[in-house]
């Protein structure tokens, strides 16, 4: 695993941390088959070979338990600094913000690559710069007021009413994007 950014192999296969291995094994054999590049309709070499990887290392019992502790004090450092007090416990509007800015980056893949519109959350993670567990309730808010969905590969996507949203909103947004004009002292 590269120090830089480290991979999420439960994330990469979308199995829980707890997964038994006859789980992760069933949930990697559905992977292969829809990302294996010979597939015609579904096949993505990139996406294929992530999914070879996580399953080297989850499907190995002598592998996974070397990774569990790295992945275990990996989330433990990233919830010591969650809780650092680096922000506030209830910063509603850096939150809405954060909503906007998701919604943001969805509406422009959407616009973008119609055909593929949707986003991992591990990609949101490093687009908008904050930490999974911070976009956890962002994702959860936005699902629940029917903003966004997931795809059949679990990938998020806008939904109409997340465009009407943010069209509706894009004003307060970039508004709160501009800094403050500077003050002349008299």
């Amino acid at each position: 695993m590269p120090d830089d950014k480290p991979v999420d192999y439960y994330e990469v296969l979308q199995v829980s941390s707890t997964a038994e291995p006859e789980t992760i094994h069933r949930v990697y054999r559905l992977h292969a088959q829809r990302y294996h590049p010979d597939n015609q309709e579904t096949g993505n070499r990139g996406r294929f070979e992530e999914i070879a990887e996580a399953y080297s290392v989850l499907g190995d019992p002598e592998r996974r338990a070397q990774y569990d502790i790295v992945y275990a004090k990996r989330r433990q450092d990233r919830w010591r600094l969650i809780s650092s007090g680096a922000e506030s416990e209830n910063d509603f509007e850096a939150e809405q913000f954060v909503r906007l800015t998701l919604l943001e980056v969805l509406y422009t893949r959407r616009r973008m690559e119609p055909g593929d519109a949707g986003v991992y959350s591990t990609e949101l993670e490093g687009l908008i710069g904050r930490p999974r567990e911070h976009l956890e309730f962002t994702i959860w808010y936005l699902s629940q007021k029917k903003f966004l969905q997931r795809d059949d590969s679990s990938r998020l996507i806008i939904t109409a009413e997340g465009v009407e949203f943010l069209e509706q909103n894009y004003r307060a947004n970039l508004q709160r994007r501009r800094l403050p004009e500077a003050r002349i002292p008299s």
